[in-house]
């Protein structure tokens, strides 16, 4: 069991390197994201058992009852919390910066076309 997980463990780690290697300017800034926060995306989703991101309240209602369940002063683990917590912190860190590629990619478009320019 022990070597399956360890393999599991290493397949994905091996997989982000190599999305991070051939991701360019993007997987620089996953990477950073990862680094920072000591966890990947796809582990932050899993620890908050979420697939989409774009449910912003499914995101934070799973995240307020995990972190509450895991409370110390109610019986939980402190370091589960703390897991908890960098999965959100992480989630949040990727939802900012798909915001503000989004900010970017919408002012190019208004750059291109000019802020005052409406077709007729």
């Amino acid at each position: 069991r022990a070597f399956a997980k360890a393999l599991k463990q290493e397949i994905a780690a091996s997989q982000e390197a190599a999305r991070r290697a051939g991701g360019g300017r993007q997987g620089e800034k996953r990477a950073e994201a990862n680094a920072r926060s000591g966890m990947s995306l796809e582990e932050a989703k899993q620890i908050l058992n979420v697939d989409d991101l774009k449910n912003l309240e499914d995101v934070n209602k799973k995240y307020q009852h995990l972190f509450d369940v895991n409370d110390k002063a109610k019986g939980g683990s402190f370091y589960l919390q703390s897991k908890v917590f960098r999965a959100k912190e992480r989630i949040d860190d990727e939802l900012k910066e798909a915001l503000k590629s989004a900010k970017k990619s919408t002012s190019a478009t208004e750059d291109a076309t000019g802020p005052g320019d409406k077709q007729r």
